[in-house]
């Protein structure tokens, strides 16, 4: 699976863009997870390769993470990160 198609990274913002928004109105894009352990990324702004947005794993946290790392990340079980497909975009406050 893809994890970042064209039309997705489309509707990203760039890095930064969204700094004057507050966190509770911020826009989650889209979601990946690793199908096999508990982390998920749920991602606001994207440029490069690298994406800004929440990460939760050990703990809940705003923060940076690459498409990269995504792709290189595997769960418990060996298993690759994968998008949520059926995600649809929401804001921060209505994702909990």
């Amino acid at each position: 699976m893809k994890l970042l198609t064209k039309e997705l990274e489309k509707k990203l913002p760039a890095l930064y863009s969204t700094d004057e928004i507050d966190v509770h109105e911020k826009l989650i894009v889209c979601k990946f997870f690793t199908p096999d352990s508990s982390w998920t990324w749920y991602a606001v702004e994207y440029d490069d390769g690298v994406f800004f947005g929440l990460v939760d794993g050990f703990e809940k946290e705003w923060g940076y993470f690459t498409l990269a790392e995504l792709e290189s990340a595997r769960g418990n079980l060996g298993l690759p990160v994968e998008r949520d497909m059926y995600f649809t975009p929401k804001k921060y406050k209505d994702l909990f």
